[in-house]
């Protein structure tokens, strides 16, 4: 058995079955139970304990995990004590803590090219169940599979959902998808012949998506690409003066783009969806203020009948099951605190990956930054990355930049003798 556990056949199996029952996880609620979907991720983290202990040897304790992500577990574990419901914190807690077991475990015990091909195929996979599901609805039956959330309106057009519950949620895993399968194709882990079709279907379900924040990611990851693909390529001894320089034009960008923020809202036609957000935005601070600093307790979705969810959803007469921002739930949720413990975790992480992939020349290394920088731009519209696939991939993004870059490489370092170096390679 222990054979088995520790075999790479094994860890590339447990890989894709981790993959499939997170990014599956409405379809397989809807179709079953939230218990059902517990019930797999329960015994996937405790197969995954498993391989961890017979692999013991090959890790490190100092390294398992980020310590801004054990901070930021541990902040939401005490938030128990003020919370509201007990209960549902708890469940809550242990929702956050399972997905992140899992992409730890993932992240241990398979490198960055490995999980780009599990990740790629996955996501091929369910891509192509959502397209068929869509056009048996939409096309071939005529009618909503409403379990499934899927309108049925691929004949006209879309929007569509897939197998993912909402237009955005199907445009967040299409964008996740395009750069997994750009990354494949550059690396050479896929041929020409399977890499153009994949990256045709991703894309023309982003674009029957519709949805607005679909065309904002695009735009950040090119901006991103654009940005490292100059540093990666610039010489060694003047890549600092051009990451400073890309550094401050970045900053411009942005404040150009909130001082322009009203043309541009109006250019994408998403002003009603913004004022919804602006308004459910300006609420959850008038409640923050009230406990601006330990937040409101833990909760990840809206729990049905807490407050202040639901008092919140009563005033503007609506029935949000998210702050529609993930940097604002967690401020609501976990206070001034969480907040800054929650950018730790995703800015460190983005800074570590980038300053690698910029010296690295392999591609795939660029696969770690641009998924992050999607994370990043995806919680200004959406609460995705505190909860569930988006949780997911923060964890495992953060814990694949401080493999390379770590303060606890020296600890090792240390211990062992070997002095741990980044060289630029090329």
């Amino acid at each position: 058995m222990g054979r088995l556990l520790a075999s790479a056949e094994m860890a590339r199996a447990f890989t894709i079955a981790v993959l499939a029952a997170v990014f599956s996880a409405f379809t397989i609620e809807r179709m079953s139970s939230p218990v059902t979907q517990a019930t797999i991720l329960a015994v996937l983290c405790a197969i995954g304990a498993a391989i961890l202990w017979v692999r013991r040897e090959e890790l490190s304790l100092l390294r398992l995990a980020p310590t801004s992500l054990l901070v930021f577990l541990a902040w939401a574990l005490v938030s128990v004590v003020w919370t509201t419901d007990r209960s549902d914190t708890l469940f809550g807690w242990m929702a956050l803590f399972g997905y992140g077991f899992l992409a730890i475990t993932v992240g241990h015990i398979r490198d960055t090219l490995q999980t780009v091909r599990a990740l790629g195929d996955t996501l091929r996979v369910l891509l192509l169940i959502s397209l068929g599901l869509e056009i048996l609805s939409g096309v071939l039956l005529d009618i909503p599979f409403t379990f499934l959330g899927i309108q049925g309106d691929l004949a006209i057009g879309g929007p569509v959902q897939g197998i993912f519950g909402s237009r955005n949620m199907l445009g967040f895993v299409t964008v996740i998808a395009l750069i997994t399968f750009v990354i494949e194709w550059r690396s050479q882990s896929l041929t020409s012949r399977i890499a153009i079709p994949s990256i045709a279907l991703a894309a023309m379900l982003a674009i029957l998506s519709a949805s607005p924040t679909v065309l904002v990611l695009a735009l950040a990851v090119g901006v991103v690409t654009v940005a490292l693909t100059i540093v990666r390529h610039a010489p060694a001894e003047r890549r600092n003066v051009v990451q400073w320089v890309l550094g401050v034009l970045v900053a411009l960008a942005l404040a150009a783009a909130f001082a322009l923020r009203h043309p541009i809202i109006a250019l994408m036609d998403a002003g009603s969806d913004f004022s919804i957000r602006a308004t459910l935005w300006n609420t959850i601070l008038d409640f923050s203020a009230v406990k601006p600093i330990q937040g409101w307790g833990w909760f990840g979705s809206w729990a049905r009948g807490e407050y202040p969810f639901t008092y919140i959803n009563f005033q503007l007469d609506d029935h949000h099951q998210s702050a529609l921002n993930s940097y604002f739930d967690v401020l609501l949720q976990l206070g001034a605190a969480g907040l800054v413990l929650f950018l730790l975790l995703g800015g460190v992480a983005l800074v570590r990956s980038w300053l690698v992939a910029s010296v690295r020349r392999s591609v795939v290394y660029a696969w770690t930054p641009l998924m992050l920088v999607t994370l990043a731009v995806e919680s200004m519209f959406e609460s995705f990355t505190i909860v569930g696939a988006g949780w997911f991939m923060l964890v495992l993004c953060a814990l694949r930049a401080g493999q390379s870059r770590s303060w606890r490489e020296n600890i090792d370092a240390a211990q062992t003798g070997v002095i741990p170096t980044l060289r630029a390679e090329g």
